[in-house]
C-alpha cells in the first residue's frame, strides 16, 4: 500500500511538471511587453494598423460603401436573388432597420471598426513608450497611427453618428465606461484633432506610398471640416451652415492643390484599373496585394458580391444593380448639361439620348463593353433577378476576370486593385463645395468645370470592337451666366453624384446636405412603378440618416451605449 502511494505522489509531482511545461508555452501570434519594444516590432505593429483598415468582409464592409452608401441612396438596388437574399441589405434598401436582429452587417461593421481602433491604439502605446534616440520616426509613426485611427473613427461617424472615442490611453476600465452621448460638435472635433497632429507631423512625402502623408491629412481633415460645417440637431435635421468651417475647409483644400502633388488623371477609368492605381489623383488608398506569398493574397472580398452572376467568367452574385433613376440621371441636354428637372420624367431610350460617358463608366448596359474590354461585351443574360431588379449592374468597383488583381476563391470573387479613401477629384469638389456655401460661387464653377473637362476626355476605353461609341456622350461646361449660388449648389450636388456613382458616397452626400428626406422620398415614389419591390419603402426623417446602434453593444455596456433616435 506504501508503494501505491509513492508511485501515485511521483506520478502525480510528473504530471504537474508537464502541465507547467505546456502552459509555458506560448502560441504563435502571441505578443508580450519584450516582444513590442524594439524598432523593428514597433514598426510592426504600424504596418498592422494600415492593415487593419482593409480588415473588413462581406457582411461586415469598412471601406466598401456599396450597402451603406449606395443601396441607400437613389444610386442602386440590392441586387442579388430577390428581396430575401441578405435581407439585412434589402431592410437598409426599404429603410427598415427596426427589425430585431441586425446581426451581420449593421453589428459586425461596428465591431470590424473597432478592430481597427484597437489596432491604431495598441501600436500608438508602443511608440509612445519609444524612445527617440532609438526610434527617430517617433513622431511620423504617431501621426499615422492617429491619422488611420480617424480614418476608423470617421467611418463611424458617417455610419452611427453617436459613437464613443476613447484614445490609447484609456484602459479596458475606462473603454467600458465611456458612453456615446458626445455632442455632435465635440465628436467631430476628436476626430478632427488627430487628423491635425497628422498634418502637423507627417512629412510632405513618404518613400512608401501606402503611407499617409501631411497632404492626406489636410485633405481628410478637410472632408471632416466639411461634415462638420452642416450642423445638425438630436434628430439629424440642419439647422446651420457654419461658414467658419467652410473657410477651414477652403484653406485646407488651397494646401493640397498648391502643393502639385496630384492632379486629375487623363481618364477617370485611371481610377477603377489596378493598372493605374496609385496615381497622381490618389491621396490615400487602402492597398491591397495577391500572389505575394499568402495563399489567396490581401484581397478586397467586401465588393464580392457585386460580380454579374451570369457571366462564365464569373458565376456569382448579382448584387449591386444600378437604378433607371441612376441612369436617367446621366441623359444630357443639347448643350451637354444635365436634365436637372425632366431627368427623371420616363425611362431614357439609350440608343437615342445624349449622356455623359460617366454612363459606360459606371453601368453594365447590354451589349456595352463591360470593365472596358470590347471582347466581352454585357449582356442581359449576366443579370441574376431583371424581374425585380431590371437589367443594369454596376462595374466601377470590379475587375474583369482576367485581370492580374482578379481571384476566384469558391463562389466569391477578390480582387487586389487599391481601395481609394480620398482622390483628388474629391478634393476639387470639396472646395468647389465650401465656395458656394460661402457666397463665392465664381471660384467654385472652374473647379466644377475641371472635372466636367476630364469626363469628357474619358472616352478612349469605351469603343465597341467595331470601333464605334456604344453611347452618343456629350458633356459640356458650365457658363458664368446664370451661376447663382442655388443653380451653382444644383450643379455641384449633381457633379458629385456623376463623379463618385456607385462609389457609395451618395447617401453620406444627400444626409450632409440635410436632404436625404425628400430627395429619397421622391425617388421611392417614382422607382416603385417601375421596381413594385420598393413599394413599401419609406425614408423617416429623424431616423433613417443613420443606422441603429447595435443591440449587442447596448446590451455589453448594460445600458450605457444609447440607442439612435426613432430605433
Amino acid at each position: 500500500m506504501k508503494h501505491i502511494q509513492i508511485i501515485t505522489i511521483m506520478l502525480f509531482t510528473m504530471a504537474i511538471a508537464s502541465c507547467k511545461k505546456a502552459l509555458d508555452y506560448t502560441p504563435k501570434g502571441y505578443l508580450v511587453a519584450e516582444d513590442i519594444s524594439g524598432p523593428a516590432a514597433i514598426e510592426g505593429l504600424v504596418t498592422a494598423a494600415y492593415a487593419a483598415i482593409g480588415n473588413g468582409d462581406m457582411i461586415g464592409p469598412i471601406y466598401s460603401k456599396w450597402a451603406y452608401g449606395g443601396v441607400r441612396s437613389d444610386d442602386c438596388y440590392k441586387g442579388g436573388g430577390g428581396t430575401g437574399d441578405v435581407g439585412e441589405v434589402d431592410a437598409m434598401e426599404h429603410y427598415n432597420l427596426v427589425v430585431p436582429t441586425m446581426d451581420a452587417f449593421v453589428s459586425r461593421t461596428w465591431k470590424n471598426l473597432f478592430k481597427s481602433i484597437s489596432r491604431a491604439n495598441a501600436g500608438l502605446r508602443a511608440v509612445n513608450a519609444a524612445d527617440e534616440a532609438s526610434f527617430p520616426n517617433k513622431k511620423i509613426r504617431q501621426a499615422e497611427l492617429r491619422f488611420l485611427r480617424a480614418h476608423s473613427y470617421f467611418t463611424m461617424k458617417l455610419l452611427y453618428k453617436n459613437i464613443p472615442i476613447f484614445d490609447e490611453n484609456a484602459t479596458d476600465a475606462d473603454i467600458l465606461k465611456t458612453a456615446n452621448d458626445l455632442s455632435n460638435d465635440e465628436s467631430w472635433n476628436r476626430i478632427a484633432a488627430d487628423f491635425q497632429f497628422a498634418a502637423d507631423n507627417l512629412p510632405e512625402e513618404q518613400a512608401e506610398k501606402a503611407r499617409a502623408n501631411k497632404y492626406a491629412a489636410q485633405a481628410y481633415l478637410a472632408k471632416v471640416r466639411l461634415y462638420q460645417a452642416y450642423e445638425q440637431d438630436d434628430r439629424h435635421h440642419v439647422t446651420k451652415i457654419n461658414t467658419a468651417r467652410l473657410q477651414e475647409v477652403v484653406t485646407l483644400t488651397q494646401s493640397v492643390i498648391a502643393s502639385g502633388k496630384y492632379h486629375l488623371s487623363a481618364d477617370i477609368a485611371d481610377n477603377f484599373l489596378p493598372e493605374t492605381e496609385n496615381g497622381p489623383e490618389s491621396v490615400f488608398a487602402i492597398q491591397f496585394t495577391i500572389n505575394d506569398g499568402t495563399t489567396t493574397g490581401r484581397l478586397n472580398f467586401e465588393d464580392g458580391l457585386n460580380y454579374p452572376h451570369g457571366a462564365p467568367q464569373y458565376g456569382c452574385c448579382g448584387f449591386y444593380a444600378a437604378s433607371q433613376n441612376l441612369v436617367n440621371a446621366h441623359t444630357t441636354d443639347a448643350n451637354g448639361l444635365p436634365n436637372f428637372n425632366t431627368f427623371n420624367n420616363s425611362i431614357a431610350d439609350l440608343n437615342s439620348a445624349t449622356v455623359d460617358p460617366r454612363l459606360d463608366h459606371t453601368v453594365g448596359i447590354d451589349g456595352h463593353p463591360y470593365k472596358y474590354d470590347a471582347t466581352k461585351p454585357f449582356s442581359n443574360s449576366w443579370v441574376r433577378d431583371p424581374g425585380v431588379y431590371g437589367n443594369f449592374h454596376t462595374m466601377r468597383n470590379q475587375q474583369l476576370a482576367t485581370s492580374a488583381s482578379y481571384l476566384k476563391q469558391g463562389p466569391f470573387m477578390g480582387s487586389a486593385k487599391n481601395s481609394d479613401v480620398l482622390r483628388f477629384d474629391d478634393v476639387l469638389l470639396m472646395q468647389a463645395e465650401a465656395y458656394i456655401e460661402l457666397g463665392q460661387q465664381d471660384k467654385a464653377l472652374p473647379l466644377i468645370n475641371d472635372i466636367r473637362k476630364r469626363a469628357a476626355a474619358s472616352t478612349g476605353r469605351l469603343k465597341k470592337l467595331d470601333g464605334n461609341f456604344p453611347s452618343k456622350y456629350r458633356i459640356g461646361e458650365y457658363s458664368s451666366n446664370g451661376w447663382t449660388q442655388d443653380f451653382a449648389r444644383k450643379a455641384l450636388q449633381w457633379e458629385r453624384r456623376m463623379e463618385f456613382a456607385t462609389e457609395g458616397d451618395r447617401f453620406f452626400d444627400l444626409v450632409r446636405w440635410g436632404i436625404a428626406e425628400p430627395v429619397l422620398n421622391a425617388y421611392i415614389a417614382v422607382e416603385k412603378q417601375r421596381r413594385p419591390f420598393l413599394a413599401t419603402a419609406k425614408f423617416t426623417a429623424g431616423r433613417d440618416e443613420y443606422l441603429p446602434i447595435p443591440q449587442s453593444e447596448i446590451t455589453f455596456t448594460k445600458g450605457l451605449y444609447k440607442q439612435n433616435p426613432g430605433y
